[in-house]
């Protein structure tokens, strides 16, 4: 799509127009965790992924979290999608980039808290990434009660609504690099691998 004035004006207008629906909320825990070779243990979860195993490298206990920005988002692009593919590309994006900033805020305020506690955080790792399985999201439904913020897991466990994050940060005594993203993966042959 070619970045215009009449598109400007479409992205404002769609930002406007998403604000008006959008309803962020999240839920967060803190367990302990243990590691045992690249098989991570948490509250009742046996979980086997070298990727995960390396991001808690140092790590006694662990948030879990989940954020969504509400089923909002979901119902506008639907409306949308059939008649302005323009429009419900701004709203997915749009939305996309909101629900990552409610998810940032959320790790600033734990990062805080860790603060003061003379802790660290690691970055954020989402069921599904590298080598952890999806089937992680059963145990974050189970932990954290995420129907109670509106998120109900799909049978091939995708999110309802798609604006949503689940994901592990770590908890450790040990200052942390700015890593994430591709740099934080093992995964070199990865077709969406950006460096």
């Amino acid at each position: 799509m070619e970045i215009n004035e009449h598109t400007d004006e479409l992205i404002d207008q769609c930002i406007d127009e998403l604000k008006k629906v959008i309803n962020p909320q999240f839920v967060y825990k803190r367990f302990p965790v243990k590691r045992v070779d690249d098989t991570i243990l948490i509250e009742g979860m046996s979980i086997n992924s070298k990727a995960l195993s390396k991001n808690l490298e140092g790590c006694n206990e662990v948030y879990l979290f989940a954020a969504t920005v509400g089923i909002g988002v979901d119902q506008m692009i639907r409306r949308v999608e059939i008649t302005n593919m323009a429009k419900a590309a701004i709203y997915q994006a749009t939305g996309a980039e909101m629900v990552e900033c409610v998810c940032d805020d959320l790790n600033d305020k734990l990062k805080e808290q860790a603060k003061e506690e003379h802790l660290y955080l690691k970055p954020r790792f989402s069921p599904g990434y590298g080598d952890t399985s999806l089937e992680l999201q059963k145990d974050f439904e189970r932990l954290l009660k995420m129907s109670e913020i509106g998120i109900h897991l799909t049978e091939s466990l995708l999110m309802v609504p798609s604006k949503s994050v689940t994901a592990f940060i770590g908890i450790t005594d040990y200052p942390q690099k700015s890593v994430s993203g591709c740099k934080a993966c093992d995964k070199l042959d990865c077709p969406s691998r950006k460096e």
